[in-house]
């Protein structure tokens, strides 16, 4: 029996890491405590992304402007780094025909702001038939109640709303997955 939990499954033979925006002149703008904690828990998904080989695309609103992705993200230059003008990710012509070379059909969402740029993104996905799974403690935006209208409308439009640890096992599966110590060891050595 199918009672439509599909979508909610994580497929590490589906799915990429895409990080929006997460920007040397974006983030002085925000609550200090909270990009340590943004920053953190993209960092943790990106390694643990690296470690189960899932695809990492990374994504900068006007560099000219905005500068580019925070030092902290270093490991994100070995990935695809899409330029971008529009809001939304989807946009973005390089962004689009860079997803259908990858060929996957998951995408999980993390960077800034949530309430434009990542939910702009959530949209342009979901209008493209991707599934969407929005790690809500990767995520941020300058004011709270922006940070929250942009997950509650991305979930009513379809996103899956997660963390960044569900995601992880959800990927893993099982403690018989030959990453599982690995992964388990990024947790646990988790702020």
């Amino acid at each position: 029996m199918n009672l439509g939990l599909d979508r909610f499954w994580i497929n590490r033979h589906q799915a990429l890491l895409l990080i929006i925006d997460v920007q040397e002149k974006l983030v002085p703008a925000m609550d200090r405590a909270l990009v340590t904690s943004v920053v953190d828990t993209i960092q943790l998904l990106q390694q643990g992304a690296e470690l189960l080989g899932l695809p990492l695309v990374v994504t900068e609103q006007y560099p000219p402007g905005l500068g580019h992705t925070v030092p902290e993200l270093a490991g994100a230059e070995t990935s695809r780094v899409i330029a971008k003008t529009s809001f939304g990710c989807c946009g973005e012509a390089a962004f689009v025909d860079h997803l259908k070379v990858l060929s996957r059909n998951q995408v999980i969402v993390a960077g800034m702001e949530a309430h434009v740029c990542v939910y702009q993104t959530v949209l342009g996905l979901l209008e493209r038939g991707f599934e969407v799974h929005l790690v809500r403690d990767a995520v941020g935006s300058r004011r709270a109640t922006d940070m929250t209208a942009g997950l509650e409308n991305a979930a009513r439009a379809g996103a899956v709303l997660t963390t960044a640890e569900t995601v992880l096992f959800q990927l893993l599966r099982d403690s018989k997955a030959p990453e599982f110590k690995a992964v388990s060891a990024l947790v646990k050595a988790r702020r």
